[in-house]
């Protein structure tokens, strides 16, 4: 394999978790007396242009299906991070009746129905129909296409550029991360603004965070390698933000290569981070692995010690993540009986790998658990507020990941 960026020869490995299926790949009833697809979940690590990037072997066609059952809506923390996002850029780039927001891998409508009640032109681009549909019932028009450099190009050609590209958790997920590059940079209007949010590479590692790797995530991103991604095809990050979204991202703002606005302090302060952390540094990839069974290993230990003890561990949250965590464990519904998950549209179905049921929320008060563990711990504290009726009749909530904490 070579590099998907750089097409360097990939010779390093950064993370292997066995084989697993694609974390959103939910099951029905009926799909658990039928074979299920497994693909190998390795990331290598490219020592050229320091990407991080699982192994080629699923499509995005298969991993992004019609019945793709991710509903960004769902949390509430961010449908304000987006409302927060769109009152932001409204007043910083001044748009208004006349300008074109453009938003990639728009969804289920969760930021730009915020563009639609400002009266401000929108398009969502949104190749899974499940999530197109609730977009559209809100009154975003949107294509239903995978976004790339032919999109774009075909986009500028209908004098649609857009005056702001937005892409929330969609960089990772795209498999020819330099053709979609490519994409924003015929989209975006000259003096317009593509941003970009990513979980931080630099986070990945610091909190071992292995759970965010799974097949529909492609790439793990510092802001080193995509300041070079942008510069190879036509634009510059003149700005960086930090947030705390997905366990600590970053968002990147771009512009064509050629204009005006100067680079912020905040650009360079980032990228002389991530070097004195050791992110063009093997050694740094090359201890992960060790950090990430340790991880899975004390997760283990202590459902099994439950399980020893009579008592009872449900699970909140039946999120990609902690597919990838209960797949690389072998956990099964003998430890892990049930998870809750307040998208309608998991509810009555199953994880893949583990076939752990997915009910709705209420089970938890229906079955009084000794012990919830909170998948995706990147939310706890909102799972943790959402259910302090939980807590107050006994039940401890728990996390894996950075390390095993109950609280």
């Amino acid at each position: 394999m070579k590099c998907r960026h750089c097409a360097t020869p990939l010779e390093h490995t950064f993370l292997d978790l066995g084989f697993a299926p694609p974390s959103n790949a939910y099951l029905k009833a009926t799909d658990l007396v039928k074979p299920e697809k497994y693909y190998p979940l390795k990331v290598k690590v490219c020592a050229h242009c320091w990407l991080v990037q699982t192994e080629d072997y699923a499509q995005a066609d298969e991993l992004f299906s019609a019945e793709y059952a991710y509903f960004s809506s769902t949390s509430t923390g961010w449908l304000d991070h987006a409302a927060r996002y769109v009152a932001q850029m409204t007043q910083q780039l001044q748009l208004r009746a006349s300008s074109l927001v453009i938003e990639v891998a728009s969804n289920d409508g969760y930021l730009l129905k915020n563009f639609v009640a400002a009266g401000i032109p929108c398009l969502g681009i949104e190749p899974t129909a499940s999530t197109a549909d609730a977009a559209e019932a809100l009154g975003i028009p949107v294509l239903r296409e995978f976004f790339g450099e032919a999109l774009g190009k075909k986009l500028a050609s209908q004098g649609q550029q857009a005056d702001l590209i937005a892409g929330n958790n969609v960089y990772a997920h795209v498999p020819d991360i330099n053709d979609f590059t490519r994409g924003l940079t015929a989209a975006l209007k000259p003096g317009g603004t593509v941003t970009l949010e990513f979980p931080h590479l630099l986070q990945l590692l610091a909190q071992t965070q292995f759970d965010t790797v799974y097949h529909e995530h492609f790439s793990y991103l510092s802001l080193y390698t995509v300041e070079r991604i942008f510069r190879a095809a036509g634009l510059r990050v003149w700005h960086v933000e930090r947030l705390p979204t997905h366990g600590g991202s970053l968002r990147v703002y771009g512009c064509h290569a050629a204009d005006v606005r100067t680079s912020t302090s905040a650009v360079a302060a980032i990228l002389e981070e991530e070097q004195s952390q050791g992110l063009q540094h093997l050694a740094t990839y090359q201890s992960f692995q060790a950090r990430a069974d340790g991880v899975k290993n004390a997760l283990l230990a202590f459902l099994i010690e439950q399980k020893r003890l009579n008592k009872t561990v449900a699970a909140y949250g039946a999120a990609a993540k902690g597919n990838t965590l209960l797949n690389y464990g072998g956990v099964k519904p003998d430890l892990l009986p049930f998870v809750c998950d307040a998208a309608v549209a998991k509810q009555g179905q199953y994880m893949p790998g583990s076939h752990i049921p997915i009910l709705p929320p209420s089970a938890l008060l229906e079955n009084r658990p000794d012990y919830v563990l909170i998948l995706p711990w990147n939310i706890a504290a909102e799972v943790r507020t959402q259910n302090a009726a939980l807590a107050e009749l006994g039940t401890l909530f728990v996390t894996a990941v950075p390390h095993l904490e109950v609280v």
